[in-house]
């Protein structure tokens, strides 16, 4: 029987259940989480699903920023609000109130990770620098989350993430060659600052196991965009090259690009020429191989406009569907360019298992791209409401709630 539901919607009900029976390989590991929008709350994520207790402190006035960012999903909170904190609980504090850092220090008492990424100067004005914190809790690994990073005449400057593509050079190298610089169509500075983050953390518990003391992780969106950037950044020091944009396409490799056949557009990689030779006689043209502008791929790089030209006219006369079954067989690396709802109903996304059910809720929530005996790690709840553990957690009830008389 044909679903009546909206495509998003038949394909999020066709999510994979999480394996909620799987401990997780941090199970027993507590992290704090100091977390705004982003950077911050998806370090506290992966902790999270990696099976590792995540209490997310947050402001009683509203809480993370990412709660009202965008419109309302559920609960009352934004769905980039669910995304970056699944699996966490909240406690609302005051840290510029007594009550509220004695509480946090007593979180932290028996903490193994501390992380944030608080506006810079801020953690000095509460008391709760690095240096501070670890003479304290001297367990305690301290990371900490910046945009420019923690040293040198920017380390005071907040930033978004578009700031940072701009200032560090990836816009620069992103888009098509007589268009504009273009921002990457994913946060690939906050997130991977929440990755590098997490692995400065886990190196920590490693040295802290030998040596019975934590220690400070510091990490920065710029230096995780000069880290993805490092190939062009490298060439331009090393070889004085400057980097071009090639939209689809790559520098060393002929033809290496998106083409469009005549129903959408898909993605051709002939990465040397034995492969050359293969997708040659796909498109019938097995003069190529032995022409001596197209025979080898720095000939084709050399001619590449010449090529691909003859490339385009070919592939325009057929259905990308056609293309792609031919190219495949023949061992060509190839693939459609997918839109987000094509991608989601791909057969390969639900073999791995990747969407998963979030418990307890109606929605689906995309997993960690890695798994454990060939196990993902399960989303083991969904965000937390405002402070829905400070009573559990510290015994108090909730800001602006009175006590149950006895």
């Amino acid at each position: 029987m044909t679903s009546l539901k909206p495509d998003h919607l038949a394909a999020r009900d066709a999510a994979s259940a999480p394996a909620a029976a799987a401990p997780g390989p941090l199970q027993g590991l507590k992290v704090i989480e100091l977390g705004q929008v982003l950077a911050g709350p998806f370090a506290g994520a992966i902790f999270a699903d990696l099976g590792a207790q995540v209490i997310k402190v947050e402001r009683p006035d509203g809480g993370d920023d990412a709660r009202n960012m965008g419109k309302p999903f559920r609960h009352g909170d934004a769905m980039a609000f669910h995304v970056f904190n699944r699996g966490k609980a909240s406690v609302a504090l005051d840290l510029k109130d007594a009550q509220g850092l004695a509480d946090l220090h007593r979180l932290l008492a028996d903490a193994d990770i501390m992380v944030h990424n608080l506006r810079p100067g801020v953690p000095q004005q509460l008391g709760i620098d690095g240096a501070t914190l670890c003479a304290r809790h001297p367990r305690l690994i301290y990371c900490e989350m910046s945009s420019f990073g923690a040293q040198g005449p920017l380390s005071q400057r907040p930033g978004y993430e578009p700031l940072i593509q701009a200032y560090s050079g990836l816009s620069s190298i992103n888009g098509d060659p007589d268009g504009p610089p273009m921002r990457m169509g994913a946060s690939v500075c906050d997130q991977g600052t929440g990755m590098w983050t997490v692995i400065g953390a886990l190196s920590l518990l490693q040295r802290r196991a030998r040596t019975g003391r934590g220690g400070i992780v510091s990490a920065s969106l710029l230096e995780t965009a000069m880290t993805w950037g490092a190939q062009k950044v490298d060439a331009y020091l090393n070889e004085g090259t400057l980097p071009e944009r090639h939209a689809t396409g790559h520098p060393g490799f002929v033809p290496y690009e998106a083409f469009e056949g005549n129903d959408g557009p898909f993605l051709i990689c002939v990465g040397n020429d034995r492969l050359f030779e293969k997708f040659a006689a796909v498109l019938q043209r097995p003069d190529w191989t032995r022409d001596e502008r197209f025979a080898r791929n720095r000939a084709r790089l050399q001619h590449k406009a010449e090529l691909l030209g003859q490339i385009r006219a070919i592939l325009r006369t057929r259905s990308r569907l056609d293309w792609l079954a031919e190219l495949e067989a023949a061992g060509v690396p190839c693939a459609p360019i997918n839109t987000v709802p094509e991608v989601v109903r791909e057969a390969q996304i639900a073999a791995l298992g990747l969407i998963q059910q979030v418990p307890g809720e109606d929605f689906a929530l995309t997993g960690l791209p890695l798994s454990f005996d060939g196990l993902r790690p399960a989303i083991r709840s969904g965000a937390p409401r405002l402070d829905e553990a400070g009573e559990r957690l510290l015994g108090r009830p909730p800001p602006g709630r009175n006590p149950t008389p006895g």
